[in-house]
């Protein structure tokens, strides 16, 4: 969307530069005065992002970057006074900005690397990292393969009818009865089940507004395991788990998740909710595959998830959806902000 827009407004690389760099400034103000220093007080600074990010701050075109082979205007580390990129900082400060490894594959991949060291093990690791763009590194310290994959937003609760960002009020935790079919759930932001006396009470303020990705993840994984869902992704089909959650829509079926079904504020999770989480889903694996037939393994011994979704999502769901491959789950984990630790 970032490339379109720089494509189809005249002055869109200028005004989206300039919203990034004025994002930076701010930020730079407020961890000074956290740090209680003045911002004339810093003098480095290391920048790591995506491509396009990478390229925007930097006010390198973007365009190339939207269309095949993707080829990146600047591919290695950079140094440069802050003042070149109208950052208001001390005057002899310097940026860093890490190295991006390929066209959709970035400087905050880069910092991953760093972060998990792969290349310093002698057992295979892959990094994970999911976002709209899912990047991909697989190796050891004899080489090191890395990849993107157009994953789409679903796992950050776009492209779902009740999808939304992890905020206060969205579902990130579901359980279902296997011999009823009957859900239960946890809200972000409270420690309550929704079978817990005080759910009611806890989510008052926020209400259950929608679905988050962990909870996506989870309630799929769980209508699968509870026979609600075919292998293949039909809801309600004739193997199905009799339920009186299951309710028809136009020509498919659609599960009732939360709610009576009847108002504005019931939550379903419906057949094109599937369809979007099985391209996801497919979007990813290929990735991983992908690199896996390259490096010629057929086992990975480490999986480390990187980033938001990966720090939230369960990764016994992870497995059971295919999200990733069959892993030891005492050597699969998620590592938080890897980007930012790189």
């Amino acid at each position: 969307s970032r490339v379109s827009y720089v494509m189809l407004n005249p002055g869109g690389q200028d005004l989206l530069t300039n919203a990034i760099r004025t994002a930076i400034q701010d930020l730079a103000t407020d961890c000074a005065q956290t740090a209680r220093i003045t911002r004339q007080d810093i003098v480095e600074l290391t920048i790591v992002g995506n491509p396009i990010m990478h390229h925007l701050f930097l006010g390198l075109d973007v365009v190339p970057l939207g269309q095949a082979p993707f080829p990146l205007a600047k591919d290695g580390p950079i140094t440069c006074l802050a003042s070149a990129l109208n950052l208001d900082l001390n005057p002899g400060a310097h940026v860093h900005i890490l190295p991006c490894i390929a066209g959709h594959v970035g400087a905050d991949t880069a910092a991953v690397i760093l972060s998990e060291a792969p290349q310093e093990s002698e057992d295979t690791t892959l990094l994970v990292d999911i976002g709209t763009n899912a990047e991909f590194v697989l190796g050891n310290r004899m080489r090191l393969l890395a990849c993107s994959s157009p994953t789409g937003p679903a796992f950050e609760g776009a492209q779902i009818s009740a999808g939304q960002r992890a905020t206060p009020g969205a579902i990130e935790r579901v359980r279902i009865d296997p011999e009823t079919g009957e859900p239960r759930i946890k809200v972000l932001g409270v420690d309550k089940w929704s079978n817990e006396e005080g759910f009611a009470e806890a989510t008052s303020a926020t209400g259950v507004t929608g679905i988050c990705g962990s909870g996506i993840i989870e309630v799929v994984a769980e209508m699968y395991l509870s026979r609600l869902i075919s292998e293949d992704g039909i809801i309600g089909g004739p193997e199905s788990l009799p339920s009186p959650r299951l309710r028809p829509n136009e020509r498919t079926v659609q599960y009732l998740l939360y709610g009576s079904g009847e108002d504005d504020s019931s939550i379903f999770i419906t057949q094109n909710d599937i369809r979007a989480i099985q391209l996801a889903k497919a979007a990813l694996y290929a990735g991983i595959r992908l690199l896996m037939d390259h490096l010629e393994v057929k086992k990975i011994d480490h999986i480390h998830l990187a980033g938001a979704f990966g720090s939230h999502i369960d990764t016994i769901y992870a497995t059971v959806l295919g999200l990733i491959p069959d892993c030891d789950q005492d050597h699969v984990k998620a590592v938080g902000n890897a980007a930012g630790t790189g």
